[in-house]
């Protein structure tokens, strides 16, 4: 027997889950968010492995959990339907490529099945290990035509070793490079966006005498994601990667994060006769954002930051999102029913705009 349809709400698409198999990696970004909660707690599933994460405020659960609090809270609070995705780093944050694969692969198995369990309130983000092209194409194409995921996860830059293939000196891998053409010439076959989500730093920069090893308080959501985010996201934009394949969509959570609030600054300096003739680009940075990028409220519920992020870069790019379980649904509907906008453009930013880009099975 079906389920019902929720009534028209809001539409989240940054919402985070966890697979059981996640527990055992998880472990290592628990700490980082909440500080001092390094012990096993007495209530997790028989066999979980050694220094499995606590119940810091119970987030793990939270992660777990789709079909209970998680659906109670979106009745009650007017949330219609979500994306759901495998909470960061995921495969991003295994360096070996054969373990980073299975991760993915394994992630978007279980949540296919918990989708198919609730089709009418939930659909799926799919992770990818981006160790390579082929096999990130792979299990790109294999999630959205047989899983029938509605796009992709992607958790900023991929762990790796120094002197990998496609790795940076210090073992990271970024995707403007022309080693990721063939991922992204599929992201385009597909016709699905790639969300681009951020993650904690790797180990070895959270190291004493590192950048972030020494500052760990701005770890995180509220400095060190959109700082590490922004900058793969300004590299992508200027590499040419939109030129060579411009039906690629890429979604940003946290409006944008900030780059928005940068655009004139950016397209100033970019766009000097210097930059202009040896930029690899063919355009500024506005350009992608009005024609390849779209961003979401998640996290960032700041009504006139949404609204400058309106007039610059347009409505039908902006779109509803909560960031749960990091944040609350309750935090997110009771911001969103205050905000002041035309009817039209709520309406859009709310729900419209997520159909429409990611294709979902709901009524207009």
């Amino acid at each position: 027997m079906s389920l019902p349809k929720a009534p028209k709400g809001t539409i989240a698409i940054e919402e985070a889950v966890l697979d059981p198999a996640g527990l055992s990696w998880i472990t290592a970004s628990a700490p980082l968010f909440n500080p001092g909660h390094r012990q096993t707690p007495p209530d997790l599933p028989s066999g979980s492995p050694p220094g499995s994460p606590t119940r810091h405020s119970h987030l793990t659960s939270l992660l777990q959990d789709i079909h209970t609090t998680r659906i109670l809270q979106m009745d009650t609070h007017g949330v219609e339907y979500m994306l759901l995705s495998l909470t960061s780093p995921g495969p991003q944050g295994e360096a070996n490529p054969t373990k980073a694969a299975t991760i993915a692969r394994k992630a978007n198995d279980w949540l296919a099945e918990q989708v198919k369990l609730n089709p009418a309130r939930f659909g799926g983000l799919a992770s990818v290990s981006m160790h390579n092209s082929v096999d990130a194409s792979a299990e790109a194409t294999r999630a959205v035509r047989e899983l029938g995921f509605f796009g992709l996860i992607i958790n900023d830059y991929q762990d790796s070793s120094p002197g990998a293939p496609n790795a940076d000196k210090e073992g990271k891998i970024y995707y403007d490079g022309e080693g990721f053409h063939e991922f992204w010439r599929t992201v385009e076959e597909l016709d699905v966006p790639v969300y681009l989500h951020p993650r904690y730093p790797s180990e070895q920069d959270l190291e004493p005498g590192t950048k972030w090893g020494d500052r760990k308080q701005i770890l995180g959501a509220a400095v060190q994601f959109h700082l590490d985010l922004s900058t793969h996201v300004y590299a992508l934009c200027s590499s040419g990667v939109f030129d060579l394949y411009p039906r690629v969509k890429v979604v940003i959570g946290h409006l944008g994060e900030g780059i928005p609030f940068n655009l004139w600054r950016a397209d100033h300096w970019y766009n000097k006769p210097v930059k202009k003739a040896t930029r690899p680009s063919k355009e500024d940075y506005t350009y992608y954002f009005t024609h390849n990028i779209s961003i979401t409220t998640s996290g960032n519920f700041n009504e006139p930051g949404l609204k400058f992020c309106i007039d610059q870069i347009g409505v039908e790019r902006c779109l509803f999102s909560i960031d749960y379980p990091y944040d609350t649904i309750a935090e997110a509907q009771y911001w969103w029913h205050g905000v002041d906008l035309p009817a039209d453009q709520k309406e859009m930013v709310a729900r419209g705009n997520a159909i429409r880009l990611f294709k979902l099975p709901l009524d207009p």
